[in-house]
Order: C-alpha cells, then structure tokens, then sequence
C-alpha cells in the first residue's frame, strides 16, 4: 500500500470516528490492566458482563488481594480460562503492591514483567490508560494489517512492527482503535463486508465480497 494510499485510508477512518475508544469497561488503570488481561481469548461484552460485578468490589489491587482468588473466579466464571485468569490477576496485583507501590508502570516491560501480561496487553493498556502511541495487534488488528496490504506480516510483532513504521505519525495515537473497530464491524473474518467499506478503493484484498441482490 502506498505512502499516500495509507494517508487518506486514516484520513476517512478518522472522520468516521474522531475519538475512538476500546470497548473494554473500566475505572482506572488498573482495573483497565485487569480486564485486558481477561479479555485474551474472550470477547469484550463478555468481560464487561464479569467486571462489572467485580470492580464494584474491587477497583484497586489491595481489594482485589482482600478478596482473594476463589471469590475472583466466581466473578469471572463465565470467562474462558478463568481459573488461570484469576490467580494471575491476584499475582499482578501482588506484584503492583510489592515493587510498583500500587501504581500500574507506564513502560512495556515493567508492565510484560507482571503476571498474565503480554506484550499486546502491555501496548493496549499504554495506549489507553497513557496515551502511548502504541499498536496492539489482535486478531482483528492482525487480519486488517494482512488483508488490506497495510503491514502484512507472518506475525503479529511482525504486523504491529509494520504498522509503527506505515501509520503516519499524527493517526498513531488511535491507530490501533480505528483498525481494531474496522476489523472488528466491517472487515470481518468470514465475510468482509467489502460493499459498506469506506476504505474498499485502497485496499488490495483480492477476494472483496460483492453487495448482495436484493
């Protein structure tokens, strides 16, 4: 994809939406940390359905110690993996009262260096909690990179590497959550919806699904 090609693809994803935001609900950072650690392999509505429940109990690694680690996956039961989700989330808590005085770092490895914390949710938690013009690569993000030409890439830290370089500087800061939210809406897996696309002219997918007869 061209230099100018990736220019106006974030000039109209921006207009569409200038203030994108994840879908993930939290209070503050550290309840944002936990429930991107409790996203991995889970859809975000069905996070936000166990986190409700449970940041109204616990919104600070010190209640959520107080609360302890059985009562957390009866929380979050109804996530995928939660009994290992929950005693990682116990352990970065005990980790952030031990070494970060609560706080949640604001530098990728600090942040990798806690239990149940990748590199995708280090560069997610960054992005949104700091304002760091970080790329998460998820599985939307990953497809998007691929499928239009943008950053394509065997990988996703190969994907996420390609578009730290592609992205224009001034479109970095939301990057991440224009590409997530098209992937996630627009240019599904199974069926791209090619005919609504508002970048469909700039993308170089070979097989774009065509409008349906009506």
């Amino acid at each position: 994809m061209k230099k100018t090609q990736i220019e106006e693809m974030f000039l109209r994803l921006a207009a569409l939406k200038p203030d994108p935001k994840g879908e993930l609900n939290y209070r503050n950072a550290y309840t944002l940390l936990v429930a991107v650690v409790l996203s991995a392999q889970a859809t975000d509505t069905g996070v936000n359905k166990a986190t409700g429940p449970l940041f109204a109990r616990a919104d600070s690694p010190e209640k959520m110690i107080a609360l302890g680690e059985q009562a957390v996956r009866e929380y979050i039961r109804t996530i995928g993996l939660y009994k290992n989700k929950a005693k990682n989330v116990i352990s970065l808590s005990r980790k952030l009262i031990d070494e970060f005085d609560s706080q949640v770092p604001q530098t990728r490895e600090e942040l990798e260096s806690l239990p149940g914390v990748g590199r995708k949710t280090a560069n997610v938690v960054l992005n949104i909690a700091f304002g760091a013009p970080t790329i998460a690569v998820d599985t939307h993000l990953f497809r998007v990179g691929n499928r239009t030409g943008l950053a394509p890439g065997e990988t996703p830290l190969e994907v996420e590497l390609g578009l730290e370089k592609k992205v224009p500087p001034a479109y970095k800061r939301h990057a991440h959550h224009w590409l997530i939210l098209h992937g996630r809406y627009v240019c599904q897996a199974r069926k791209p919806k090619c005919p609504i696309c508002p970048i469909e002219d700039l993308c170089g997918y070979s097989e774009k699904t065509e409008a349906e007869a009506v």
